[in-house]
């Protein structure tokens, strides 16, 4: 686990130190620990940036912890580990803009090291993580660039991993209670154990590393457009939409609630401002229907 905190560690600060050159602010770095009189151990950074001059909030967090019983939520493929011992570790990451124009982005890379109730000696590691993204008032060549580094990261592990990962995305962030994708997609990887440990741990890198080319184009481009009070108005209502799927549907957040992990921290990736609007004007429904038929639909991008 040596070789993975270093590589995290480092991940986060480069992380912050680009995104702190592009919004001209400070991250604040907030040390935790979690004591024994806690269902975890362990500790953490959580980076967060709030009012700055491109980004609402910018939250990028490193965590390691371990605790001696794995929720459900982080088993659904492997039900028999739920109640296992198990060690965590990882960076996360959600950035909400102040333009509308400028899409939230969200990536998390994570291994999780379970002890197999059956065979105690043998030690259990897989992978997960992904990176996607959420657009209000969008650009197809925006999707296009996001979709073409998620595909040139995964080419290097093999042709069909794109697409695979892809679906994924798709069906992961899904909220069946809206009949609607999330955002316009990327990539997603959760319980990944198909190459050998070294590998494996490779890949997770790649997409980490690939966080930034991937989104910063993006913002350079989009930071700076101006906007209508109609289209910020418009970006706080389809907010209410990410935080539906967040607290409702997403699995690292039933985990890191359920198993006890640090609320502030685990809940960073909510937006600062957010509607929910029962009647909606009809500029906002206009925009949404373009949103919501355009873009906001399983496609190939590339």
């Amino acid at each position: 686990m040596n070789t993975a905190l270093a590589y995290f560690t480092n991940l986060q600060i480069n992380i912050i130190r680009a995104i702190e050159k592009l919004d001209g602010n400070k991250f604040y770095l907030d040390h935790w620990h979690k004591d024994n009189h806690s269902p975890l151990q362990g500790y953490g950074i959580t980076g967060i940036l709030e009012n700055g001059q491109v980004f609402e909030r910018a939250g990028c967090s490193f965590s390691s912890i371990r605790g001696s019983n794995l929720p459900s939520a982080a088993t659904q493929k492997r039900p028999e580990l739920a109640g296992c011992a198990f060690q965590a570790m990882g960076v996360s990451l959600v950035f909400h803009p102040h333009n509308p124009y400028l899409p939230t982005v969200h990536m998390n890379v994570r291994l999780f090291k379970v002890e197999y109730p059956h065979v105690p000696e043998q030690e259990l590691v897989w992978y997960g993580g992904g990176m996607d993204l959420t657009p209000y008032l969008p650009f197809a060549e925006d999707a296009k660039h996001f979709h073409g580094v998620c595909k040139s990261t995964l080419e290097v592990f093999g042709h069909d991993l794109y697409e695979q990962f892809k679906k994924n995305c798709d069906d992961y962030f899904f909220l069946p209670h809206r009949h609607e994708q999330r955002g316009i997609g990327g990539i997603f990887f959760d319980d990944f154990h198909a190459f050998d440990k070294d590998t494996n741990f490779q890949l997770l890198q790649a997409v980490g590393d690939s966080l930034l080319p991937a989104y910063l184009p993006i913002a350079l481009k989009r930071k700076d457009l101006p906007y209508s009070q109609d289209e910020l108005d418009f970006l706080y209502y389809r907010r209410g939409r990410y935080v539906e799927f967040n607290l409702i549907h997403d699995r690292g957040t039933h985990f890191g609630l359920r198993s006890g992990g640090r609320t502030e921290s685990i809940l960073m990736s909510l937006p600062p401002k957010v509607t929910w609007s029962y009647l909606p004007s009809q500029r906002i429904k206009d925009l949404e229907n373009e949103l919501v038929t355009k873009y906001l639909i399983p496609r190939q991008w590339l």
